[in-house]
């Protein structure tokens, strides 16, 4: 599962970075850490980020959090000015790096909108066709990440 990323200190780290992937209309960023914890005045993990508790029932253990997922979508209103095209695209965006996901290494992910799409392509804010250019581009360039950041794990 792709958990969400919320601080802005993450997104902050992530967009310092250079591009993990690059396509027309999208950049992705990539991190092979966890995500910024809020600390107490001690230097300790804010209790709302603790999952010791006592009234915390989980079955997942804090060690299997280090392979896991982290995904934040940076969607301008400048580029996509409808609300219901940024909602589309946040949709497609976490279907992508859902179904990703295995491919990818663990970490923290940003996917920037970095072009807008056309209006005169995509009359409609939330198109059947915008929808499947998304889509496919989105799957490509993870695909296309993926298959690169293998071949340099491989190569050293």
């Amino acid at each position: 599962m792709v958990a969400r990323l919320v601080h802005s200190a993450d997104f902050e780290r992530l967009r310092a970075t250079r591009p993990w992937a690059r396509s027309e209309h999208f950049a992705v960023h990539h991190l092979p850490t966890r995500p910024f914890e809020r600390r107490g005045s001690d230097g300790r993990p804010a209790p709302e980020n603790l999952s010791t508790s006592l009234d915390h029932k989980s079955d997942s253990s804090v060690d299997k959090s280090a392979d896991a997922h982290w995904l934040g979508c940076v969607l301008p209103k400048r580029l996509a000015r409808r609300a219901v095209t940024r909602n589309l695209l946040r949709r497609q965006i976490r279907a992508a790096m859902a179904r990703h996901e295995g491919e990818l290494a663990p970490g923290l992910w940003v996917v920037r909108l970095r072009a807008t799409f056309a209006r005169t392509d995509y009359p409609s804010a939330a198109s059947q066709a915008l929808r499947l250019v998304v889509r496919g581009e989105l799957d490509a360039l993870l695909a296309a990440g993926a298959a690169r950041a293998a071949a340099r794990a491989r190569s050293t």
